[in-house]
């Protein structure tokens, strides 16, 4: 299963037409400890780059972003009543979403790993 993250530091791993979406370890250190997640409602359409989720720390509340298109199919109920999982666990049971893979073209506009591990490094 391919995975591709995003400048914002969300990461997507992709299973033919079906996405399950987070956010980077990268991501969850720089936010601290996560205290709240709202999640999207099942059914939602989401745009590439739009706001999908928001997720609060003790530091600051930031928006996780759709890295395609698509519609939501699945939020991760765990966060409501567990959002420290985000941090203990960000790529993997921390994630965020399910969604249909609207546009498959538009994974090619994010990173691999390796890609994702340059970037943050610059940083």
């Amino acid at each position: 299963m391919p995975r591709y993250f995003t400048d914002e530091h969300e990461w997507i791993d992709v299973d033919g037409n079906a996405a399950t979406v987070g956010i980077t370890d990268y991501a969850q250190e720089q936010l601290g400890d996560i205290v709240f997640v709202e999640l999207p409602a099942i059914g939602a359409d989401l745009d590439q780059g739009g706001d999908a989720a928001v997720v609060e720390s003790v530091k600051a509340a930031s928006d996780v972003y759709a890295p395609i298109d698509g519609k939501v199919t699945e939020a991760n109920e765990k966060l409501e009543e567990d959002p420290a999982l985000v941090n203990t666990d960000p790529e993997g049971d921390g994630w965020f979403f399910k969604m249909t893979v609207g546009d498959p073209s538009q994974l090619e506009g994010l990173m691999d790993e390796a890609g994702y591990k340059a970037f943050i490094d610059g940083l």
